[in-house]
């Protein structure tokens, strides 16, 4: 398996290289997340289409089970919600089967080892439930954790929309303040991915009005971490968040 975009790489802005480019043409088969995230990508994915198999797995979980922006955008962060991802990971697997039937049983076989790993990061998630009900609010860069505040039950902030292209105003940073404030939030986040200004200055304008928030931590949204490390794997990225925020919040 390769991957086209590594750590700390934005996803919506993402160009496709000259690389890149000759890794589609010699692939076997192709899977994206679609729902627009990989917006300038999704032409040359259905152009390819046409000669072999290409699934965005994301568009396989049922629409209702989405999240709409105010804008009506399909909020394409799926990953967040460990139950929707499941249900994209079972299409993923289905589309190997019927590409390679002679693998479909260790196809299977690994589907059920990884799940049983999915259910057991649901559980560590419940501890999330302690953090104290008017803490619960997880404010970040750009709007990526609104899967994972259903999920847990956290209200989000996100500065920017869906996409890291929408532009913060500093009525966006004087709300986020005055929320933080009502709530005595004690910490907000970074993404790995997204330009770190806009969190440091909801923490510099707080500071001048005579609140102290902290930094909370780096939290991965759009992308994971370096390979070979635990945070360069699914698991272990979903993980590192979900301890960031409950230290940092609880």
């Amino acid at each position: 398996v390769e991957s086209l975009m590594g750590p700390s790489v934005d996803q919506h802005l993402y160009q496709a290289t000259q690389s890149d480019i000759q890794k589609i043409d010699n692939a076997e088969i192709i899977f994206y997340n679609g729902l627009d995230l990989e917006i300038n990508l999704v032409d040359m994915f259905h152009e390819i289409s046409k000669s072999k198999p290409v699934l965005a797995v994301g568009e396989t979980v049922p629409e209702e089970s989405l999240l709409i922006d105010e804008d009506g955008a399909l909020d394409p962060h799926i990953w967040f919600d460990l139950e929707l991802w499941q249900q994209a990971l079972d299409a993923a697997v289905e589309e190997l089967k019927a590409y390679s039937p002679e693998d479909a049983d260790y196809f299977e076989e690994n589907k059920v080892k990884y799940f049983a790993q999915l259910e057991e990061l649901k559980k560590e998630t419940e501890k999330l439930a302690e953090i104290p009900a008017e803490q619960r609010i997880l404010v970040t860069a750009h709007d990526a954790f609104g899967y994972f505040g259903r999920m847990h039950d956290i209200q989000v902030v996100g500065l920017q929309g869906l996409s890291t292209e929408a532009e913060i105003g500093v009525s966006d940073i004087k709300e986020t303040i005055d929320l933080i404030k009502e709530h005595n939030v004690p910490a907000i986040f970074v993404e790995s991915s997204i330009n770190d200004s806009s969190i440091k200055a909801v923490i510099e304008g707080a500071k001048e009005d005579g609140f102290e928030v902290k930094l909370g931590g780096e939290l991965f949204s759009d992308a994971m971490g370096e390979q070979g490390t635990e945070e360069g794997t699914y698991i272990g990225m979903y993980r590192h968040n979900v301890n960031t925020i409950y230290e940092a919040l609880r």
